[in-house]
């Protein structure tokens, strides 16, 4: 262990000193010290919506309505350093590619468009008018030969008025290829929900946090990656609603909790429980718990015990008597097995739920990214069902998303699934046919690329090499494309490896002013609750040579594809009120009067029929779905030598931006190239506190993914399980281990094998 790294227990809470003392740390390791006044206008309705989380945004929100992710995004963004041409001209790509991924994005902002010179392996400043020239001369020999070898993908931080115009730019290109960051994460969401309650997002606003009995939640990790959620959480917990996780690790923000704004907490030390039932499962045994919830709940119907609301059952639901024969055939000791639970810990955590009247569901991803991700979505929502807890006040479903915008792009048409999309006024509005062939997904994506039957990439935002599975075949296999164009605002891993041609397009973050021919442009999103917010941005560009993303888009646009006088893209970069009531001319529903609702304190919420208990379902009603197997991942769980892989998030990272090297809640500093490990586990195959080992995919394919280096570490962790930081394990997960239907790696269950010191395989 080098002299940087430092593997000890964290005893303190979530929030906090610890909270404050890295707020102040990261402003200055980022060199955004002159960006903390602007954190106070961060999440409010006349300031600028965070480029972290989708959280919620109140109407009333407190004096800081910002957490420490949050602020470590407005700092990562808002940096004094920049990556100019001059720092592309000493650093080779072959040399860049040996950087970490904190070094590469701690290079500093991008401050003019790039393209890559192959001779030199270096990427040049071209001006803006050449390289919209080459794009667009390069994408229309591919559309004029096959526009389906062209992918356009985005992350979730674009706003809805560039989601929505990149969405009608790649329908008027020839395909529906728009894989986006919610195929990697919450798509099993989008599928699951539109099954069993007819809406692909969750039915929970802020104000039904207010007046639940109880929240259940499952595989969401708050303290790293939604912390403002710690709020609501400590007032319901104050306020006597009883909050029960179930999660394979013991994470600190659902244990403790200190009020950064709270002077008696912070002076005192004083801290708010979170949790009051913790239940630490087997990774993939959701499905399993929650079965087992289901027919305890069941039992005490039939023994007069009034636990399940009939009468919503009966007028509301369709699958229910199926569902009975399904609780009915399982059994106790199978249901122990799986979920890694005893019968009396799921019987406590189903007599908790029988008791409280009005309960929230909150999901992430520790229930979507296995091989029955969509099932395990089924399931909760079978659980809420069989008491009523969909479309009543202070009850439903939420899942949490993580960019914050990637549930309102999908809003505006960012989708691979042509059914989802108004195309029949899209082409009545903008004259034109519309393609109605599937597109891809991200992992079909992947396959594509590795295949060669890709010709042309359009990145808009995120790292999306280093995010996606299979990382050794895609960075080798991503040269054979003819054209790669990443529009971003820092550099990253993704970035070092391009096309035969390749660029690099520097675009206006979200808190910088933007200035267009009406003048200063405001910019919208939604957040996990389906509320529509205006962004309003605050500071100076980082560089005069920057373009906002829809000028980028729209630019792009016209250089590829042949005159059409309805899309008026000149006129919607001009003022970006245009778009929204183009957006609101094809989505009358959601967002009428689109430019007046938008300044609403608190955002506008679109219609969410569930809430309202309107099934849109093939039965007309909410269904009892039932899954096929009680464990959700690819291996069966019976090789003692076989762990499942979880992968995580650190404190110091969102998604694939590593801020730095402190997960302060686990105890680890200076290293990310840690794996998790139970201490019996370790003692079994006699690993020592610190070894270095390494791990394999177990999958049986001829592919070998093996990783070496990680340090050993003990912690509290179910036995047969092991974790490792995301995204640097993606390279053990193969492509074609994701959900079933929704294609979402399964990145919370990943079969592996650990590789002992001595070369032997445990």
């Amino acid at each position: 262990m080098t002299e940087k790294e430092k593997i000890e227990p964290y005893d303190g809470p979530a929030g906090g000193w610890g909270s404050l003392n890295s707020v102040r740390r990261h402003a200055l390791e980022a060199n955004a010290v002159s960006a903390v006044p602007t954190l106070l206008k961060q999440n409010k309705p006349d300031g600028f919506a965070c480029v972290s989380c989708a959280w919620a945004k109140p109407a009333h929100p407190r004096p800081a309505e910002f957490c420490e992710n949050g602020a470590k995004a407005t700092f990562w963004e808002l940096t004094g350093d920049r990556a100019t041409p001059t720092f592309f001209a000493q650093h080779t790509i072959q040399e860049l590619r040996s950087w970490s991924d904190h070094a590469l994005e701690k290079s500093g902002r991008l401050t003019h468009p790039m393209r890559y010179n192959s001779l030199t392996d270096h990427y040049e400043a071209v001006d803006w008018e050449t390289a919209f020239a080459e794009i667009g001369s390069e994408l229309a020999l591919i559309r004029q030969n096959d526009p389906k070898r062209a992918i356009f993908y985005t992350s979730g931080r674009a706003s809805l008025e560039t989601s929505y115009m990149y969405a009608l730019f790649a329908r008027l290109y020839g395909n529906n290829n728009l894989p986006d960051s919610s195929n990697m994460c919450h798509e099993s969401t989008s599928v699951g929900l539109l099954d069993s309650i007819g809406v692909p997002v969750g039915t929970v606003t802020l104000d039904h946090f207010e007046k639940a009995d109880a929240l259940f939640f499952f595989g969401q990790n708050v303290g790293s990656n939604s912390p403002r959620m710690l709020h609501q959480l400590k007032e319901a917990s104050d306020r006597g609603a009883a909050i029960v996780t179930f999660n394979p690790l013991r994470e600190r923000g659902l244990e403790r909790f200190t009020d950064p704004q709270n002077p008696v907490q912070m002076l005192t030390g004083g801290e708010t429980i979170i949790s009051r039932a913790y239940y630490q499962l087997r990774p993939g045994g959701d499905i399993a718990a929650i079965s087992g919830m289901c027919k305890w709940l069941l039992d005490q119907d039939r023994q007069g015990k009034p636990t399940l609301d009939q009468a919503f059952i009966n007028e509301h639901c369709h699958g229910f008597e199926e569902f009975v024969r399904f609780l009915d055939d399982l059994a106790w000791t199978e249901i122990e097995q799986e979920s890694g639970l005893s019968k009396t810990q799921i019987e406590e955590a189903a007599a908790i739920y029988a008791n409280a009247r009005r309960v929230i569901a909150i999901y992430g991803m520790g229930i979507t990214q296995h091989k029955l991700g969509v099932q395990s979505v089924h399931m909760l929502v079978n659980f809420l069902l069989m008491r009523g807890n969909i479309g009543r006040e202070g009850a439903g479903i939420c899942p949490v998303r993580g960019h914050s915008n990637v549930q309102g792009q999908r809003t505006v048409g960012i989708s691979e699934k042509p059914e989802l999309v108004p195309l029949d006024k899209l082409a009545d509005q903008f004259d034109f046919a519309p393609p109605r062939e599937q597109g891809t997904t991200t992992i079909e994506a992947c396959e594509r690329i590795i295949d060669g039957e890709v010709d042309a990439f359009v990145g808009l935002g995120g790292n999306f090499l280093r995010a996606v599975p299979e990382r050794e075949l895609m960075e080798a296999n991503w040269p054979r494309m003819r054209l790669s164009v990443q529009i971003a605002t820092k550099l990253n891993r993704g970035h070092l490896f391009t096309g035969e041609v390749g660029y690099l397009l520097p675009c206006l973050g979200r808190i910088e002013i933007d200035r267009q021919a009406s003048g200063p442009q405001v910019v919208t999103i939604e957040d996990s609750t389906s509320m529509i917010h205006v962004s309003k941005p605050m500071r100076e560009p980082a560089s005069e040579h920057l373009l906002s993303e829809p000028k980028i888009v729209a630019e792009i646009a016209k250089a590829c594809l042949p005159p059409n006088q309805s899309v008026p893209w000149d006129d919607w970069i001009a003022d970006y009120g245009r778009i929204r009531d183009a957006i609101a001319q094809t989505y009358p529903a959601i967002f009428h009067d689109f430019n007046q609702r938008m300044h609403q304190p608190g955002g506008f919420r679109k219609p969410i029929a569930a809430d309202e208990r309107k099934w849109n379902t093939q039965s007309g009603k909410a269904n009892f779905l039932i899954p096929s197997a009680l464990h959700a991942s690819f291996d069966d769980g019976r090789d003692p030598n076989i762990f499942r892989l979880i992968t995580l998030r650190s404190n110091d990272q969102f998604n694939t931006t590593v801020y730095g090297y402190r997960d302060r809640f686990r105890g680890i500093e200076g290293t990310r190239m840690v794996v998790f490990l139970n201490g019996e586990d370790m003692a079994r195959l006699g690993i020592a506190e610190g070894e270095l080992i390494g791990m394999e995919s177990a999958a049986d394919d001829g592919v070998e993914r093996r990783m070496r280096g990680f340090r050993a570490t003990r912690y509290n962790i179910p036995r047969g399980s092991c974790g490792a930081y995301y995204p640097e394990a993606n390279a053990l997960i193969p492509l074609w281990q994701h959900a079933e239907r929704s294609q979402v790696p399964a990145a919370k269950s990943v079969p592996v094998r650990l590789l002992l010191r001595n070369g032997a395989t445990a």
